[in-house]
């Protein structure tokens, strides 16, 4: 078990260490407080149509985000009953988990390091998912590539959104920081 009063994530200290001075020659900050950082990543799955047919779907999948975060994670709830797609006001659809702080750090490496090279045919990210203020979104289709995840166990495969959210002012600064945490962009 670790100690968590003790505990720095390695890339926590990475950005202590070399990112922040990198960035702050770059960009040419004069206070570090200027220096773009990590505010927060959250990781969402929805269930959808598998969701309305069978209420113990969203429940598999807070069990899945909770095992991969390492913090329980909050079924999403229907805002509108939508008669269309059956669905109705307050039913369960999906989950959703907010990573901060030395957590945020583990999972951003877990993500670089051990997920993503074990997606199928991966071939990196893409440069242009960011929103015009310094956060980026992604998805990944199967949620199974995070070793926590049991194959043996898994009754469905979900889908799932990862958005980080920087506090940096640009798209390019947020961008200039996850390529210094080694986000594989492939443009």
């Amino acid at each position: 078990m670790l100690d968590t009063a003790t505990y720095t994530p390695r890339l926590k200290t990475h950005f202590r260490e070399v990112i922040k001075p990198a960035l702050k020659e770059e960009f040419g900050y004069k206070n570090d407080m200027q220096i773009p950082r990590l505010d927060k990543i959250v990781l969402n799955i929805g269930c959808g149509a598998e969701a309305v047919r069978d209420s113990k779907k969203a429940k598999s999948a807070q069990e899945d985000l909770s095992t991969i975060a390492g913090q329980r994670a909050v079924i999403t709830k229907a805002r509108n009953s939508i008669a269309g797609f059956r669905v109705r006001e307050d039913m369960p659809l999906g989950a959703k988990v907010t990573l901060r702080g030395n957590r945020m750090y583990d999972f951003l490496d877990r993500l670089i390091t051990i997920a993503m090279p074990r997606i199928r045919d991966f071939r990196g990210v893409s440069g242009k998912s960011f929103d015009g203020r310094g956060n980026y979104a992604m998805g990944i289709k199967e949620h199974i590539v995070f070793p926590e995840i049991n194959f043996d166990k898994v009754d469905e495969v979900w889908g799932m959104d990862i958005i980080i959210a920087t506090t940096a002012k640009t798209d390019a600064e947020a961008k200039a920081l996850l390529k210094q945490f080694n986000m594989p962009f492939n443009s």
